[in-house]
């Protein structure tokens, strides 16, 4: 194990430390002058930042909707793909295949999709009946919210859709035949029998893809790079960017990387502390 807690120590431990002891300091990133030490100024200013603020307002949109969508669907879809035997290695790969797809190149694909003469357009107005009509994707503040949404959704759905087929496969099918032998249906066996044995995984994902919507920056900065208005996708991890390569403010950046830290690290420690996945039994 001394390889692995050297490397976490180096690449992960040590990173944390050093980031909370720089947010003490006021400091440029590229200023041959030494810091200047502030305590919890940079926490202060934060706090009294509009910017900062609109920053957890947008983190704590894009969080909520993504992550309502990524845990439902991909339960839907798993339980789907899960029933259906003889197809399921071609259904799994099929919608595992846009998680190995660079954040940075699904964000370019997406674009395209949102150009005002896209599929994005087209698919809507043929819907709505609206031939024509210009939706704004990448323009209005909500549609530009929604397109985020859109692109982290269809990038990471079948990835957690696949640990959750995962989970239904390892629970055993004696449970289910003696459901159906008591008469119980496909949906009741799935509420009843499925659905409570995949606590621990039910966990794993909400935590997964909580800390990966919290921690989400690439689409939002490709869009902003195409000319999209930053304000209503300026997420927490896209202002930690600005703040430190833009406005060269690094010791303010490492605040705001504190503040995010801590935010994954208590919404975890409640999603395990409601759950108590280990009461979950076979027996």
């Amino acid at each position: 194990m001394l390889p692995a807690l050297v490397f976490f120590g180096l690449f992960s431990f040590y990173p944390i430390v050093n980031a909370f002891y720089t947010s003490l300091f006021k400091q440029k990133l590229l200023s041959l002058a030494p810091p200047e030490y502030i305590g919890f100024g940079n926490y202060i200013y934060l706090l009294h930042s509009s910017t900062f603020w609109n920053s957890v307002r947008a983190t704590a949109i894009f969080t909520v909707c993504t992550f309502v969508l990524l845990v439902g669907v991909s339960l839907l879809l798993a339980a789907f793909i899960a029933s259906r035997k003889r197809i399921q290695s071609v259904l799994q790969m099929a919608y595992f295949s846009p998680a190995v797809v660079s954040s940075v190149v699904a964000a370019a694909v997406w674009m395209l999709i949102f150009d005002p003469r896209g599929l994005g357009n087209q698919a809507i107005n043929a819907v709505l009946r609206t031939p024509g009509v210009d939706h704004k994707w990448l323009a209005s503040a909500t549609m530009l919210q929604i397109s985020t949404i859109l692109v982290y959704f269809w990038k990471y759905v079948g990835y957690f859709t696949i640990i959750f087929i995962a989970g239904l496969t390892s629970i055993p099918t004696t449970l289910h035949e003696a459901a159906r032998i008591d008469g119980a249906g496909a949906w009741k066996d799935f509420w009843y029998v499925s659905f409570p044995l995949l606590k621990p995984t039910l966990v794993l994902v909400s935590v997964m893809s909580m800390i990966q919507c919290l921690r989400t920056f690439s689409t939002q900065y490709v869009f902003t790079q195409a000319g999209a208005p930053r304000g209503p996708i300026d997420v927490i991890a896209f202002g930690i960017y600005n703040t430190a390569i833009r406005d060269h403010q690094i010791g303010r950046a490492s605040a705001m990387s504190v503040i995010l830290f801590c935010l994954m690290l208590v919404l975890s420690w409640m999603q395990f502390r409601v759950s108590r996945s280990d009461d979950v039994s076979y027996l």
